[in-house]
């Protein structure tokens, strides 16, 4: 298999687990068909759009190779019509989000090492191509994104796509390695997400207030 082979199906296989990320909260939402089926694809193909974007690769795979689209859409419809045998949404939802955080920050870090960005911005890149279907997903759905809360979610992709920058550097940036930098992130976030681990949030005191009312 070759590398753009193996890069195509870890593409493939992020945009479905989003997608069915996405579509798992829009039914959790109680969203009609299409709007199950519109948020599953822009929690797939938001952050593929973006990376595609900024490495000037026009147009965006989401919009120049039919299989992305079919996929996400398939996907999310799936997720409309099964989700009866899926007992703890939540949890499902959770779960794949922290599989397609992983898969995207791999591939959109891979994608932008390949068109010659420099290391710190390709590391950039994936994670937002990572957090960015999530991030739509949250906004589609009524809920405060995932990566504006204190959750580990951003920071676990940043990990992943400096590990992955580091593979490329050293050259050993091959299907096991890249699996394994995959699987950090993916058990990064369920770890945080058991541990309730979370970055520092600034603490909140009230105003003083003296005798003549509240010092400016």
């Amino acid at each position: 298999m070759t590398t753009s082979t193996a890069l195509l199906l870890a593409d493939l296989t992020g945009v479905a687990v989003f997608a069915a990320s996405g579509a798992s909260a829009a039914v959790a939402k109680r969203l009609d068909l299409f709007g199950v089926v519109f948020v599953g694809v822009v929690a797939a193909l938001g952050g593929g759009i973006f990376r595609d974007l900024v490495i000037d690769e026009v147009p965006p795979l989401a919009f120049g190779d039919w299989r992305y689209a079919v996929t996400a859409a398939v996907t999310a419809a799936a997720i409309f019509w099964l989700h009866p045998q899926f007992a703890r949404l939540r949890t499902t939802v959770l779960v794949l989000d922290a599989a397609g955080l992983a898969l995207f920050t791999v591939t959109g870090t891979l994608k932008a090492l390949d068109a010659h960005v420099p290391a710190v911005g390709a590391c950039m890149i994936g994670m937002l191509t990572a957090i960015g279907g999530g991030l739509g997903r949250d906004l589609l759905t009524g809920e405060i994104p995932v990566v504006l809360r204190r959750e580990i979610y951003a920071v676990a992709a940043l990990a992943g796509s400096i590990a992955v920058a580091l593979l490329s550097a050293y050259g050993a940036a091959t299907a096991v390695p890249l699996t394994a930098a995959a699987v950090f992130v993916f058990a990064l976030r369920l770890v945080s997400l058991r541990r309730r681990w979370s970055a520092p949030v600034p603490a909140l005191r009230p105003p003083r207030t003296g005798a003549r009312g509240p010092q400016l």
